[in-house]
């Protein structure tokens, strides 16, 4: 690695600052690129790299024996996916599949290697172990919500989580992506739409959904 991937690694990944220069120089580290595809990591894959994402986003998603998709998060610049980790330290098979959902770049460490440094630097353990309890608590709360919420209480969270971000723009969507979020048919997710739609509160376009009544959303939600 140069100095210019050694600098953007620090700046996505600041505890990497405790490693020196020569350290990268030498130590087998890829910076490597994957565009935008199918799922890159099935389930039962046993890792040789531990990687670290420096841009763009990689699904992370169970799917159940009646083939349904589960989205359990979704790993972005500065994290990592803590089932991978667990696979490693646990010299296990992958318990999940991973898909890269837009064009992404990874810090990629031999598995070797990374045992090294996280017994070497404290700020690396510390991020693996922090990362673990952010995930433990999203992957709980995903388990209440599908246990205890309505399906119309998680479609109109969704929606303005997605719309977060996004103002009065429209939201480029679709059924079939909602429904792998949720882990729910898409003739589910469609019902529930075309409800919101008749009470005014969405309109939907083909693969756009725009949101006309926010407070109705946010008042489904606080119930």
């Amino acid at each position: 690695m140069d100095a210019e991937q050694i600098l953007q690694v620090r700046h996505a990944f600041p505890f990497f600052e405790e490693v020196p220069d020569q350290q990268w120089e030498q130590s087998g580290v890829q910076l490597i690129n994957l565009s935008a595809q199918p799922a890159v990591i099935g389930e039962g894959h046993l890792f040789e790299h531990a990687s670290f994402v420096l841009r763009g986003c990689v699904r992370i998603y169970k799917i159940s024996s009646a083939g349904k998709e589960l989205t359990l998060y979704r790993v972005r610049k500065g994290e990592f996916c803590v089932i991978m980790i667990a696979s490693i330290l646990g010299e296990t098979g992958y318990e999940a599949i991973a898909e890269i959902e837009e064009e992404t770049e990874l810090l990629v460490l031999p598995v070797r290697l990374f045992r090294e440094w996280m017994q070497d630097y404290k700020g690396l353990s510390s991020f693996i172990y922090r990362m673990f309890i952010k995930r433990m608590v999203s992957v709980a709360g995903l388990a209440e919500d599908m246990a205890f919420q309505s399906m119309d209480h998680r479609v109109a969270q969704w929606l303005l989580k997605k719309a977060k971000d996004h103002a009065d723009a429209p939201l480029y969507v679709t059924h079939d992506s909602i429904s792998k979020d949720l882990g729910t048919a898409r003739e589910v997710i469609s019902k529930v739409l075309k409800g919101f739609e008749r009470r005014g509160w969405i309109r939907m376009a083909r693969g756009k959904v725009y949101i006309s009544q926010r407070a109705e959303l946010e008042r489904l939600i606080s119930w």
